[in-house]
């Protein structure tokens, strides 16, 4: 038993330097093969794995009611937000992908979504959970999913620190919904709420301060 826990720590500890490590190294591929890959290895950590992913009845329902109901939360904050002056100002210098039905329709749920999700709230839960438990697995997970947007804030001049702590809180509560309602439909509602609404409003704001 104590031999099983020490290995799946080390696993969880390696996966979680496998996913921080890959944040720095995906940005580099093009967008075009860089959210299929993401997508198809993120199931495939899945697998391997063997974690729950709670996508059929009963806690599929229970998943997308609590999805639901906090990711339509989330949204109204992120609309709220954009009244603040230096929100507008940030979401206006930001620079945007060409593309936006691409971004909107594949980048953000399957490139995005689906591949964090799966990545983290899954499969390094998953790992994590059986060598440090539930609560320490949630903690792993939150905290490599902090450190995986260290690229992320470098590549678009936002300070690092409070990007690692923002995005590793929201993983936190990620791990909190996907085990609270026993669905990784939860999670991904929310956090495709959260990305879809920030994305519109970025293109609304540039749109309208180009007229």
């Amino acid at each position: 038993m104590m031999r099983h826990s020490v290995f799946s720590r080390i696993q969880a500890v390696g996966l979680a330097a496998v996913l921080v490590g890959w944040s720095f190294v995906g940005p580099r591929i093009p967008a075009r093969g860089r959210v299929p890959l993401q997508a198809g290895l993120a199931g495939l950590l899945v697998l391997l794995t063997r974690a729950p992913l709670g996508l059929r009845p009963p806690p599929l329902w229970t998943g997308l009611r609590l999805g639901l109901a906090v990711g339509s939360a989330a949204s109204t904050a992120v609309a709220t937000s954009t009244f603040v002056p230096a929100v507008r100002v940030s979401m206006t210098e930001r620079d945007l992908p060409a593309s936006a039905s691409t971004w909107l329709a594949l980048r953000i749920p399957l490139g995005t979504v689906w591949a964090e999700e799966a990545a983290f709230r899954a499969a390094l839960t998953a790992v994590a959970g059986r060598g440090y438990g539930a609560s320490g697995g949630r903690l792993l997970q939150a905290v490599a999913f902090g450190l995986s947007h260290v690229a992320d804030a470098r590549a678009i001049g936002e300070p690092v620190l409070p990007t690692v702590l923002a995005t590793g809180g929201a993983g936190w509560i990620f791990g909190w919904l996907a085990e609270h309602s026993g669905s990784l439909s939860a999670p991904m509602l929310v956090h495709l709420a959260i990305n879809e609404s920030a994305a519109a409003a970025a293109l609304t704001i540039q749109r309208a301060s180009l007229r």
